[in-house]
């Protein structure tokens, strides 16, 4: 898989020993240094404004501050010092790790993990000192700071993505592998542009002929020396894909190769579309085993979903009782038929149910259905057609303002639906065979993960590869990204027919 490099300065490296340990300091690529330093500044402009909320809204926050120097004291504590701890223990929990920037949860849970850490610390100095502190202060100051600090973070992870979507701060990848393998982590990464991975090149370990007459996305490489590929590509994170990891000699010396000069070495294993926190890394005897954990479906995260499911569509259900209002008005004097359409749905385990919707079709759409079959705009068990004859006029406002959907939470107060989960199929496409049965195991959802990520637009491959990954995946904290994801989806109206 690697050779000897040629052409490199003998003092850097000799028989796999990086000789200057500053060497390791300097990357390929800095542009992480920059939003690092942008972080920093966030962080400390939200403890300062959680200070200004809890030192102006607060009633006595000078409490147990009295004398001049007691306040001296007290400003130098909220203005300079807590600020300071802040970006200290952001710092101690990784926070400002460039692994996690711009996917994921980790950066968050870090942040959270920190604000544990500064409520811990402020609570021991005060009790240390026996310092009879404003509570409601304290409390205010830390939780402030805390909301800001997040709020903060999911500015900056915005404008990253805006970045990354115009080619800047990304990492070039030279992908090793089998062309097989390497292709399928092209496809994997380039689906998520938002983790800053951008494929420059592939170097085939099969060589040359394997990929003689292909059509091939990025350049191929292969007979030649890893390194001065990476070099040539300007390759700042070299990705071994698949079985090409399987040498572990190769592997290690392919490491060693790099020491020193501020790349970074990726493996990328043949699991795909599985979640981090599923996976975890256990080394025995210097072996890194990849433990693969099961689904959790259940616990009391999926209690607490329950509740959140019945709960809010019970509210929402009253609060849009007005909107359901005028829009059963507005449908009766657009075309004659009922207010609500049903259809029968497949939900968990293989049970059917009528799922609502307000109708949006004419009332003999479905038995025009068949002369249109040739227009179908999409593969798979669905039938989408973006200028469908069998619209109304109120059916075309209510599909792109997604309100159509809005009847389907007395599903959910009913128990045969939730807020988040795969999309539910008609039930008249008989069974489902092979992984799309997969998608049983849950309830169906209003909204989904195919549906932030490109509602009709999506094949109907790349939708059952979502609905898999949600329910091979699942976790409370998903849900509630995909409801606040779905918001931003439904407003820009894209692949809404």
């Amino acid at each position: 898989m690697a050779g000897a490099r040629e052409g490199r300065d003998p003092q850097l490296v000799t028989n796999g020993v990086t000789r200057s340990a500053w060497r390791r300091l300097v990357r390929a690529s800095n542009w992480h240094r920059y939003y690092q330093g942008a972080l920093v500044g966030g962080d400390l402009l939200a403890a300062i404004l959680g200070s200004v909320i809890a030192v102006n809204l607060t009633p006595t926050p000078h409490s147990g501050f009295s004398t001049d120097d007691q306040l001296n004291f007290f400003n130098l504590t909220v203005w300079l010092l807590l600020p300071a701890a802040w970006v200290l223990t952001l710092w101690g929990t990784g926070s400002y790790d460039r692994r996690y920037f711009g996917m994921g949860n980790e950066e968050f849970k870090r942040v959270i993990r920190a604000s544990m850490f500064m409520l811990a610390l402020v609570s021991f100095m005060a009790l240390t000192l026996k310092a009879d502190v404003s509570r409601a202060a304290v409390a205010v100051i830390l939780l402030a700071a805390a909301i800001f600090v997040c709020a903060s973070r999911g500015a900056a992870r915005y404008i990253l993505h805006r970045a990354r979507a115009a080619g800047r701060g990304v990492q070039r990848v030279l992908l090793i592998g089998a062309y097989p393998e390497a292709l399928e982590v092209y496809r994997t990464v380039r689906r998520a542009p938002a983790a800053g991975l951008v494929p420059v090149g592939i170097y085939v370990t099969e060589g040359a002929s394997s990929v003689r007459n292909l059509d091939t996305p990025v350049p191929v490489f292969a007979g030649t020396d890893v390194v001065t590929c990476a070099e040539q590509l300007e390759a700042d994170t070299l990705a071994v894909c698949g079985s090409a990891s399987a040498d572990a000699a190769d592997l290690r010396r392919l490491a060693w190769q790099l020491e020193g000069t501020g790349r970074d070495l990726v493996v990328a294993p043949q699991l795909t579309d599985i979640a981090g926190p599923r996976v975890h890394i256990r080394p025995v005897e210097g072996l890194p085993l990849l433990h693969v954990e099961e689904p959790k479906i259940s616990g009391v995260g999926w209690l607490i979903k329950n509740i959140l499911d019945i709960s809010s569509s019970v509210f929402g259900l009253i609060l849009l009782s007005p909107l359901f209002l005028a829009v059963a008005i507005a449908i009766k004097v657009d075309s004659p038929g009922p207010v609500f359409f049903r259809q029968n749905r497949v939900g968990r385990d293989g049970e059917t149910f009528s799922c609502w919707k307000f109708r949006t079709m004419y009332i003999d759409a479905e038995e025009r259905q068949a002369a249109l079959m040739m227009h179908n705009e999409t593969d798979g068990l669905l039938f989408k057609m973006k200028d469908d004859p069998r619209i109304t006029k109120v059916g075309t406002w209510l599909r792109r303002t997604s309100i159509d959907e809005f009847p389907q939470l007395v599903n959910v107060v009913r128990g045969e639906m939730s807020l988040v989960g795969p999309r539910p199929l008609p039930a008249e496409n008989g069974d489902f065979l092979g992984d799309v049965r997969r998608r049983l195991l849950v309830r169906p959802g209003i909204t989904g993960l195919w549906q932030v990520s490109g509602r009709s637009d999506l094949s109907w491959d790349d939708a059952v590869r979502l609905d898999l990954y949600y329910v091979d995946n699942w976790s409370l904290t998903t849900d509630l990204q995909i409801l606040f994801r779905t918001v931003a989806v439904v407003l820009r109206r894209k692949g809404a027919y």
